[in-house]
């Protein structure tokens, strides 16, 4: 039986104004119908170039090399007319993408983009359309789906928007789904949830799967086969269950080796008794109370916490925790009631962080692609702290180096640099404040174990060097065993459990605690 989708010898070009940049080279690889083949790589080895390739969405300044073919069943992709290709997507075959905030159109009901792709690629009217949705999403287990159809998609929650995804991309009962990084956003009980989901579709339509990621414990669980890309080339391919047990390739042998593994730790050092920041009785709340309606719950409920000098406190909890709200009332991005003091200050509202209070407290987000600047290069970037706070613009040189990057970087605008190195900036920013705290919120969920293992490593080393303390936001329990000194569990807006590691190893711990470490994946090898 021939496979679903069949690559062979296929070559892709970027034409850049610094030259012509090979991307893909000599591609082999077939999927079979019911099969699942994970693609796994670093940041720009080519995963997602590849994913456009299939869906035959390239950008204009792509060039693909004459020889090679990308077949989805008996049909030539290459040579398919942008009108068969209409036709082509959606229906034959589909893709979940990453961010599903992205994915979908922010002025239109979830029910109408639903429907829009039914009517469209199965030929319903719109009744049969809507009655078709409903029943696309309580497939998905998605709680009362007829009035999720009448919300927008910024009033659902993130973990409800990738299912409303994976729903659309099952509805037409495609023969081939592309999955992009479908979890990376996600906290681990969602992403659990979302996996078992694509389980059991996958069982149910005989779906072939393309399952793009850089979590490798995720794909040896999902993944039939796993195909390890470096520099456009695959290098290795073997079973799942095998691949990261047993690499043979050098370069699967290094990602594996940067899996973080709980039991490694990084931090050696001991608790300091000092408290740096403490907060009390902090609720964050987003929405005013209105005349006739109740109180709406706030995102944050009379939380207490403390950081010490020299101290990362680790938080972690699912989506809507709470956790970014604690990180967005103690940098004055959010208003909140309650207390927080700054080495025994005390400082009673957002309008109340001075000066000095913002330059002790910084922040790093998770996606600096929306916290820098693209109009900007780097030096603009690192001198706007510098003064500000009284710093030296000529020590920008400096502070890339700090961050390990070069000194002519300072010339670069954002979209020049990759991931990591664009969070290495981030993070040479928040530094150039020389702060005593810095709020890490969820600054790895989007690189690769090499990267984050690597942006990790800086941090600890700047830690070292400056005594700076951390309050290390982040949904990988694994990452957190190995570098915090104590942490946070957060649900629904309260702190259920805060504890040292060893008391998080004890399993004397709260049970919704108990469920995060269960969703938690195994380290790999």
């Amino acid at each position: 039986m021939s496979p679903v989708l069949d690559i062979r010898d296929y070559a892709l070009d970027y034409v850049t104004r610094g030259g012509t940049q090979r991307v893909l080279r000599a591609i082999d690889l077939a999927i079979s119908a019911g099969e699942v083949v994970g693609l796994v790589g670093e940041s720009g080895s080519g995963k997602t170039s590849l994913a456009w390739a299939i869906m035959r969405a390239l950008p204009a300044n792509a060039r693909e090399a004459p020889v090679g073919r990308i077949r989805l069943g008996d049909t030539d992709l290459r040579a398919a007319s942008a009108k068969a290709l209409e036709t082509i997507r959606g229906r034959r075959m589909s893709m979940v993408f990453q961010d599903p905030s992205t994915a979908l159109n922010p002025t239109l009901t979830i029910g109408r983009q639903v429907t829009e792709v039914l009517v469209r690629h199965r030929g319903l009217s719109e009744r049969e359309a809507w009655r078709e949705a409903i029943q696309a999403l309580e497939h998905v287990e998605l709680r009362h789906p007829e009035a999720l159809m009448r919300r927008y998609p910024h009033q659902a929650s993130g973990g409800e928007k990738q299912r409303i995804g994976i729903a659309t991309a099952f509805a037409c009962r495609p023969e081939l789904i592309i999955f992009d990084e479908p979890t990376t956003a996600l906290d681990v009980i969602t992403g659990a949830r979302i996996l078992e989901l694509f389980g059991r579709l996958r069982r149910e339509t005989g779906v072939a799967a393309l399952y793009i990621s850089h979590d490798l414990a995720l794909v040896s669980r999902v993944a039939d086969r796993v195909a390890i890309l470096e520099k456009g080339a695959i290098v290795e391919e073997a079973p799942g269950a095998t691949i990261f047990r047993h690499p043979m390739h050098d370069y699967t042998r290094r990602l594996v080796a940067a899996v973080p593994r709980p039991e490694r730790r990084l931090v050696s050092d001991q608790l300091a008794d000092e408290a740096l920041l403490s907060a009390t009785d902090i609720a964050v709340r987003y929405q005013r109370k209105r005349l006739f309606r109740p109180v709406p719950r706030p995102a944050t409920a009379d939380i207490a916490i403390d950081v010490r000098r020299g101290e990362i406190l680790g938080v972690v909890g699912e989506s809507g925790s709470g956790k970014s709200s604690i990180a967005r009332a103690l940098t004055g991005l959010a208003d909140y009631t309650g207390s927080i003091a700054l080495a025994g200050r005390r400082i009673g509202s957002a309008g109340g962080m001075d000066r000095a209070y913002r330059r002790a407290v910084q922040i790093v987000f998770q996606h600096p692609d929306s916290s820098l600047n693209p109009r900007h290069t780097v030096a603009d970037l690192l001198a706007r702290p510098l003064r500000l706070y009284g710093g030296d613009v000529s020590t920008i040189p400096a502070l890339l180096e700090e961050v390990r990057l070069p000194a002519d970087y300072a010339k670069r605008y954002p979209h020049q640099l990759s991931g990591g190195e664009k969070q290495r900036v981030a993070i040479a920013r928040a530094f150039a404040a020389r702060p005593d705290l810095i709020i890490c919120d969820e600054i790895t969920a989007p690189l690769d174990v090499s990267v984050q293992a690597s942006v990790v490593e800086l941090l600890l080393r700047l830690r070292a060097a400056n005594g700076t303390a951390y309050l290390f936001i982040t949904h990988d329990l694994n990452l957190v065993q190995q570098v915090a000194h104590r942490i946070a569990v957060m649900r629904n807006g309260e702190i259920v459990d805060l504890l040292g590691i060893e008391d998080l190893r004890s399993g004397k711990v709260h049970s919704y605690t108990r469920e995060l470490i269960a969703a938690s994946p195994a380290p790999v090898g």
